[in-house]
C-alpha cells in the first residue's frame, strides 16, 4: 500500500510538470460514519469535514485532485448490560459514541463525463488526530481517550461525483471504503471505517 500511495504521488507530480492549470479550493460537508467488522449494535455517527483542495487540470476531460481534510468519524451505539441484584434482574441502557477523528490526504482522480458533471475516484491515506469513546446515561456523560487501542494510519478508497459551475462553487458526494483493519489491539476483530460524505467547496 505505501508503495501504491509513492507510485501515485510520482505520477502526481509528473501530471502537475504538464498541467494546464491548477486552482484552489477549500471544502466542508456532512459526514455519515460507521465502522464494519467485528462490531454489534453500531449505528452511524453523523457529523463533518472540512480541508483544502487542489485541482490540477491534465486535460479537458481530466483533472487530479489532491486533498487535505479534517474528518470526524466514527460510530454511535446503544450499549445494553442485564444483571442481577438479588431480588430483580435489571437492565441498563446507555449511549456511546466512539469518535475517530482524523487528517485524511486523498487524491482524487475526477473525469468529466458532461459541462461541470465529474465521476471520482482514488486512494486516501488518513493520520488518526484522536480516538474518545463517550457514554452517556440517565444525564450523565464519561469520556475517555481510547487512541492507544487504534491503528495510527488507515487507508481507504473514495468513489464518487461532482459538479462544478464556472464561478467555482461545487458540490460533491463521495464514499470513502477503509480498507485496513483500524483496531490496534490484541486478538483477531477487525474493524473499518465507512464514511459517506456530502461537500459544498469553492475554487478560489
Amino acid at each position: 500500500m505505501k508503495k501504491l500511495l509513492l507510485s501515485i504521488a510520482m505520477v502526481a507530480f509528473g501530471l502537475t510538470a504538464n498541467a494546464q492549470e491548477v486552482k484552489f479550493g477549500a471544502k466542508a460537508g456532512l459526514n455519515i460514519a460507521n465502522v464494519s467488522g467485528d462490531v454489534e449494535n453500531n449505528d452511524a455517527r453523523t457529523s463533518f469535514h472540512v480541508g483544502g483542495v487542489a485541482e490540477i487540470k491534465i486535460s479537458d476531460k481530466f483533472s487530479l485532485q489532491p486533498e487535505l481534510v479534517y474528518s470526524a468519524q466514527g460510530l454511535t451505539s446503544e450499549l445494553e448490560e442485564t444483571f442481577d441484584d438479588g431480588t430483580n434482574v435489571v437492565t441498563i441502557k446507555a449511549d456511546g459514541t466512539l469518535k475517530l477523528d482524523y487528517l485524511n490526504v486523498p487524491v482524487i482522480a475526477k473525469y468529466y463525463v458532461a459541462e461541470g458533471l465529474s465521476l471520482e475516484a482514488g486512494p486516501q491515506i488518513g493520520f488518526l488526530l484522536s480516538a474518545k469513546q463517550k457514554v452517556e446515561f440517565e444525564g450523565e456523560s464519561d469520556e475517555q481517550d481510547v487512541k492507544d487501542n487504534f491503528s495510527s494510519i488507515d487507508f481507504g478508497l473514495n468513489f464518487g461525483a461532482g459538479y462544478k459551475l464556472e464561478n467555482g462553487l461545487n458540490f460533491g458526494a463521495r464514499y470513502n471504503l477503509g480498507l485496513t483493519n483500524v483496531l490496534d489491539t490484541e486478538g483477531d476483530e477487525s474493524v473499518k471505517n465507512g464514511v459517506f460524505q456530502i461537500s459544498v467547496g469553492y475554487f478560489f
